[in-house]
């Protein structure tokens, strides 16, 4: 009599789903980070009422430097302590610096300081959702997990501008800000006071380094690479912007970037039936698949067909992703997983601000080549992803 040896399928999104307070932690995360996608609209249509549409521009930039200089800081302080302290301090300062703006009734200097402060504050949810999972779901389910988490995030970026439209409608434009505020701190406290949150404990580290987990040379090399392909979707929406005006219709591009964030939801659902496996083989693979996405874009082809290859374009996001953040798990030193993922966060909204900012003047100038920086951006993320597999493999 024979047997047949079968591979058991990877566990997928219903799995996740049915973990125990999983449900409550996917749902409060993503009401608490609802100002990644609300925050910087609201910003610039209560600076609008004030000021130029440049300066309001700063105030934006100031909010998201204050994100990028302060996530790796309070992932480390998560590391070293624990992760409610941290969230309630920090989403506690947040919604001051909002508030600060909306007390400023206008005044640039105000409400670039309470923009930056709301930035700083920022609670980093994210780094301490993913430093869960592995303690939560099975081990087999941990890449779905994390797939998912990515995947879902996509909904923030549509649900986010709707929120702030819609406080706008009803309270003006200082309702906007007020209603990011409470969101952020709403979601933050009903994460916190989680069970899992509350007994999480940072791995615990022999010898602290004040690097971190940039002392592991080859997980530079990662952040340079998700630096790249932050760069390439930020470039993004400034070259949709402009294929949008030409087409005589600026909100156009609303439609257009939607259709992306859903050809990214989509991807990512369906890799949460993949079994990714903990290696790095697939970085490259996935980097080249993500940099081949954008390159139909060049073509600008009729309406119809270019949202179609901009649902196209996001598809392998997620996917890749998943990749990097099981990657950093494996090469995060004892004790600094959480920063580990913040560096991945602050790596990726960097690249986005200046990917934005280089393509600005070249859309400007040719908007085919606005469209050429994120398939260029997306071949350097390769090389690095690249590189990170070759240190592996000696």
């Amino acid at each position: 009599m024979s047997t047949v040896t079968t591979t058991p399928s990877p566990l997928g999104i219903k799995a996740v789903l049915r973990t125990p307070r999983v449900p409550t932690l996917l749902a409060s995360s993503q009401v608490g980070r609802l100002p990644f996608g609300a925050a910087p609209l609201a910003l610039l249509l209560f600076a609008r009422e004030s000021v130029s549409l440049a300066l309001a521009g700063l105030v934006v930039a100031a909010y998201t430097a204050g994100m990028a200089v302060s996530a790796p800081l309070l992932a480390r302080s998560v590391d070293r302590w624990r992760q409610p302290p941290v969230l309630f301090g920090s989403s506690a300062l947040s919604a001051v610096g909002f508030l600060t703006v909306v007390a400023g009734g206008g005044d640039l200097r105000m409400t670039l300081a309470g923009a930056a402060l709301a930035g700083l504050g920022t609670p980093p949810l994210e780094a301490c959702l993913r430093a869960l999972w592995p303690a939560l779901v099975p081990k087999d389910a941990v890449a779905a997990a994390y797939t998912l988490d990515i995947a879902l995030q996509e909904v923030i970026f549509v649900v986010g501008p709707l929120v702030t439209l819609s406080a706008v409608a009803v309270g003006g434009p200082s309702a906007g800000l007020v209603a990011a505020a409470t969101c952020q701190l709403a979601g933050a406290v009903v994460f916190a006071v989680s069970r899992p949150v509350r007994v999480w404990r940072g791995e615990p580290a022999t010898q602290r380094h004040w690097a971190g987990p940039l002392r592991v040379g080859r997980f530079v090399v990662l952040v340079v690479g998700v630096v790249c392909v932050g760069a390439a979707v930020g470039s993004l929406p400034v070259a949709i912007t402009g294929y949008a005006e030409a087409a005589g219709d600026r909100g156009l591009s609303g439609w257009l970037l939607a259709a992306q964030a859903a050809g990214a939801l989509a991807g990512g659902l369906v890799y949460t039936r993949v079994r990714p496996g903990r290696g790095t083989g697939r970085l490259p693979v996935l980097a080249a698949c993500f940099a081949i996405g954008y390159l139909p874009l060049v073509l600008m082809p009729g309406l119809g067909v270019m949202a179609a290859l901009v649902a196209v374009s996001g598809l392998a996001l997620p996917p890749l992703l998943t990749a990097v953040f099981l990657t950093t798990d494996d090469l995060a030193p004892a004790g600094t997983v959480v920063e580990a993922f913040a560096w991945i966060m602050t790596a990726f909204t960097v690249g986005s601000a200046t990917g934005a900012a280089l393509t600005g003047p070249l859309a400007a100038a040719d908007l085919r080549a606005g469209f050429a920086f994120a398939p260029i951006l997306g071949l350097a993320g390769v090389a690095a992803m690249t590189a990170v597999h070759r240190q592996r493999s000696s």
